[in-house]
């Protein structure tokens, strides 16, 4: 019985490639078994003539040895036959076998699951030659390289995703290598000759890397085993970065990590890809940024190199998209020690709030996150808001229709464990005519977090519980929202309440008791577009039990205005990253 080759759905070869250069490789059989997924991948490597072919299976746990030997032996000769019929060579037959640790052959009526039941060592012999079974070993499903790479800028796996193993055992070599030969005509992957560079998680590319494409081995590992090296190589070529950018004067002031009583904490808005990707953006909003700078694969790398330069702490991200959490900033920032958590929007908006903190100086207590809208209805803490405008029709609607989230982590530092920190992170709504909503979305987000702090008290005797809030409140000074976190008081007299007369809010006063600073002050721009730019972003932090010890300067006028406005080549979002080193008292 010959087999036909399948199509397989997420199997190892369909998403990465096994190295066939890698000796590692050679004379191993892997099989892998899901029983949630009722099914057995096998994979190997197996000499025919001078080179290797890659052989995968996907089997029926059920199926029998005997079934099992033919559909083998039956890949094998095809593969055979191809390369017996060029060179005119006689067929030979392919005989299939499965011994366990005696060298008896596995009986044709055990199963494939049942395999996995047998004591080791096992051993496939097909034909002449023996490979050893490996069962259940570690394995990478997915992996691969960002489309864009340039010098100066860190590269990392993205995408990776793996079974049975432990991430930091996990062994990555990286490669270059030209892809043109000495006439200048181009090279296929499998014939360039790959110069080892480096192992480790992560590589900076140099400018003579300029020109070569990168290759990335990855060899899964756990406590117990090695599973199958896998290789893969960069679509694109590296290319020269956009030179010093501003970001890299500000990383001046934080060369190194903080210890003791003092943490950095950073709030950014990196500027969600949705928002980006499309022609009103491209030729309406941000016309002056190169099409390339918006792409996000261009600007993922800057957003990385930046973040990790600052050397934070506490780093509180909006405008975050999903797959850049899970594939880029939550990999990339884990191999410098940092957790991190996402809090989706509501609706089917694809982008959120992030908080990441170094695992080394803090532990997670707890964590939550609510959307703005929903909680207002429900909460016996905001019934003194809602009873106000609950009459009030088209406020409500508008309110109601909102997606705003925002997110509570309790952190407790390790170093000071009497010390723990709410770091609350929002993104509040934007529109021209919505102070008032804004306002209101402040309060509940305040309100909120006040809640938060009375229970951790309560559940936490003898230990501080400071506040931390950090965001893009699409706010400036002068409204209500700076009033009520740092004076305590947003009084029905302001006129962010009359913002839109349709939906003016009459008699609400709110008030909170939490004593809170804006830690980089209010500076002139966090917030530089052609058609905007102010103070909309802040972390405010309570300074009864904190202080400032350093704010981060923010890059200056001219070089905000050097390409019209952000973002640009050398800014990756339209926001300003801020920056500053707070300390227990």
């Amino acid at each position: 019985m010959y087999f036909r080759l399948l199509n397989v759905n997420r199997f190892l070869s369909s998403l990465v490639r096994v190295s066939k250069i890698n000796s590692m490789n050679y004379n191993k059989c892997y099989l892998r078994y899901i029983d949630t997924e009722d099914k057995v991948d096998i994979s190997f490597l197996f000499k025919v003539k001078d080179s290797y072919r890659l052989f995968n299976l996907k089997r029926k746990p059920s199926e029998s040895m005997q079934t099992l030997y033919t559909r083998i032996a039956a890949n094998v000769q095809k593969a055979c036959s191809k390369k017996n019929k060029k060179k005119g060579m006689i067929e030979e037959d392919i005989d299939v076998k499965i011994l366990d640790e005696r060298d008896n052959i596995v009986s044709e009526d055990c199963t494939c699951s049942e395999l996995f039941t047998l004591k080791e060592p096992l051993k496939l012999i097909i034909s002449e030659q023996c490979l050893d079974v490996v069962l259940n070993a570690p394995w990478v499903i997915n992996l691969s390289l960002p489309k864009s790479i340039m010098v100066d800028f860190p590269v990392f796996p993205e995408n990776l995703e793996t079974l049975y193993a432990e991430k930091e055992l996990n062994i990555y070599n990286w490669y270059r290598g030209k892809v043109n030969n000495s006439k200048g005509n181009e090279l296929s992957d499998v014939h360039v000759e790959w110069n080892f560079i480096v192992s480790s998680f992560s590589y900076t590319p140099k400018s003579e890397d300029i020109g070569l494409k990168l290759k990335l081995e990855c060899i899964p590992v756990n406590a117990k085993l090695s599973g199958p090296v896998v290789e893969c190589i960069s679509k694109n070529l590296v290319e020269a970065g956009p030179g010093s950018c501003p970001f890299e004067t500000r990383h001046m002031f934080t060369p190194t990590k903080l210890k003791g009583k003092r943490f950095r904490c950073v709030s950014y808005n990196i500027l969600a890809d949705l928002y980006c990707d499309s022609d009103y953006t491209r030729t309406v909003l941000h016309p002056y940024c190169p099409p390339y700078a918006l792409q996000i694969d261009y600007r993922k790398q800057l957003i990385m190199k930046e973040l990790k330069g600052y050397n934070a702490d506490i780093i509180c991200l909006q405008e975050v998209d999903g797959k850049i959490f899970n594939k880029c900033l939550k990999p990339f920032l884990d191999s410098d020690n940092f957790n991190g958590l996402f809090y989706k929007k509501g609706k089917t908006v694809a982008e959120g709030l992030a908080c990441f903190y170094n695992r080394l100086r803090f532990c997670l207590i707890e964590d939550f996150h609510i959307l703005l809208a929903k909680v207002l209805e429900k909460e016996s803490y905001l019934k003194n808001i809602f009873d106000i405008i609950k009459n009030n029709t088209a406020l409500m609607e508008r309110l109601l229709d909102r997606s705003s989230v925002a997110s509570a982590t309790v952190l407790q530092s390790i170093e000071n464990p009497n010390e723990i920190l709410v770091v609350g992170n929002t993104h509040l709504y934007f529109h021209p005519d919505a102070d008032h909503i804004r306002l209101i979305q402040g309060g509940i987000f305040i309100y909120w977090i006040g809640e938060i702090k009375k229970k951790l008290i309560e559940k936490n005797p003898g230990k501080r519980i400071s506040v931390i809030l950090c965001g893009d409140y699409n706010s400036v000074p002068s409204c209500g929202i700076y009033q009520l976190f740092t004076t305590g008081l947003a009084p029905s007299s302001l006129e962010d309440w009359k913002s839109n007369a349709n939906e003016a809010v009459h008699d609400l006063t709110l008030s909170q008791d939490i004593l809170l600073d804006s830690a980089c002050g209010t500076p002139k721009y966090t917030n530089f577009t052609q058609g905007f730019a102010e103070c909309i972003d802040y972390i405010f932090y309570e300074k009864n039990n904190l202080s400032v010890n350093q704010v981060i300067p923010l890059p200056n006028e001219e070089e905000l205005k050097a390409h019209i406005a952000l973002p640009s080549v050398v800014f990756p979002s339209d926001h300003i990253a801020l920056v500053s080193d707070l300390e227990f008292k």
